[in-house]
């Protein structure tokens, strides 16, 4: 006798398939080229950073890039969290400088713009100790060339163990401060219990110790006009925004941005999130192997719902209206089952159609 079960939805299909380290962060550039990354946590990364060309993975913008040594800590990739392509000639490359999620090396937390055409690193914005502090996992990043000369960059902190903060950085100056730092709002839901898979998520070590999991501001996207920042803490099913000129406008004491942050319910557990060119929020919910998407108006609804979507890490749009994702088994490495890992490879890149481009940026 066959019994009823759940009903799987969404039609989506693999663009590429990982059998070896596994890979966070996508983006799709306006030409249609797909970066990813790989942050090194533990999997023998041997470049953080690749673009797939004929369906294989070629280091970016070198192999050389990718090699560390303490005379290139600015100037190299160390463990790189997110890629974005901006949609003017760039890709930008947010670099934890933080290898399995240890103190950021000095100079080694950075934010670095790669010119598509030329295939070389331009420009390197690094930090100060105020703005990446020890406890800082710099997770993803969005941009927004219309105000400033030269645009402004927005950035999570998602640490583990440290205030959870959004990182602004002024692209003329590289001038960077920390905002909502430590806020309800980009800390973790203390009363959340993730649930993936049907179990419980939470830190299981190998000698037999356990901890809650939880990280902080991590999901951001920007609105089309480049006006609101949405974003969410991983550990937490709720959606935030905050207007992007508050954010900048530094006269307003940190304390006080509390009172300008929006609440829009809850989304699901997000990792990535990601915008397209009508305002709609893309967002993944990893409890319950979706894809969400959040209208301008709020009302939510599920675009995908299906077994092999294990964990939804990170969202690109394309100029081919396709939603591009990262599905990782996040929650299947070692360090949440007692030290055995529980990934079956390959980790995917999947895609969607969405009949919408992504938000411009200029």
């Amino acid at each position: 006798m066959m019994l009823p079960s759940e009903t799987y939805f969404g039609k989506f299909e693999a663009v590429f398939l990982f059998y070896g380290a596994m890979p966070t962060g996508v983006t799709v550039s306006e030409t249609g080229r797909i970066f990813i990354c790989f942050p090194k946590w533990g999997d023998d990364v041997e470049f953080t950073v690749a673009e797939i060309v004929h369906n294989t993975l070629q280091p970016y913008p070198s192999l050389e890039a990718n090699v560390v040594s303490p005379s290139n800590i600015t100037t190299s990739f160390i463990s790189v969290q997110s890629v974005v392509a901006d949609g003017k000639g760039t890709l930008w490359v947010l670099d934890t400088g933080a290898p399995n999620f240890s103190e950021p090396i000095k100079g080694g937390a950075k934010l670095v713009a790669v010119d598509l055409n030329l295939n070389a690193i331009r420009s390197v914005y690094t930090f100060t100790d105020d703005v990446v502090l020890p406890t800082t996992y710099l997770n993803d990043v969005r941009f927004d060339f219309r105000v400033g000369k030269a645009g402004y960059a927005y950035i999570t902190d998602s640490s583990s163990r440290g205030p959870g903060a959004i990182i602004v950085v002024d692209l003329e100056t590289g001038y960077a401060w920390r905002r909502l730092n430590g806020a309800n709002s980009t800390s973790p839901d203390l009363f959340f219990l993730p649930k993936v898979e049907g179990r419980i998520l939470m830190n299981r070590n190998k000698d037999g110790f356990t901890s809650p999991f939880r990280l902080a501001s991590d999901g951001i996207s920007i609105s089309p006009d480049g006006k609101m920042l949405y974003f969410c803490p991983l550990s937490s099913r709720h959606l935030y925004s905050i207007s992007t000129e508050i954010l900048r406008n530094r006269t307003i004491p940190d304390m006080n941005l509390q009172y300008h942050v929006k609440y829009w319910g809850e989304k699901g557990a997000s990792d990535g999130m990601i915008t397209d060119a009508k305002g709609n929020v893309y967002a993944g919910d990893y409890e319950n192997n979706s894809i969400r998407k959040i209208l301008p108006n709020g009302i939510m609804e599920t675009v995908a719902h299906d077994p092999r979507i294990l964990w939804p890490d990170t969202f690109s749009i394309g100029p081919d209206q396709y939603l591009y994702f990262i599905v990782n088994q996040l929650h299947r490495q070692s360090r949440f089952h007692y030290g055995n890992d529980l990934r079956e490879k390959p980790y995917s890149l999947i895609r969607m159609k969405i009949d919408e481009p992504p938000a411009p940026t200029f």
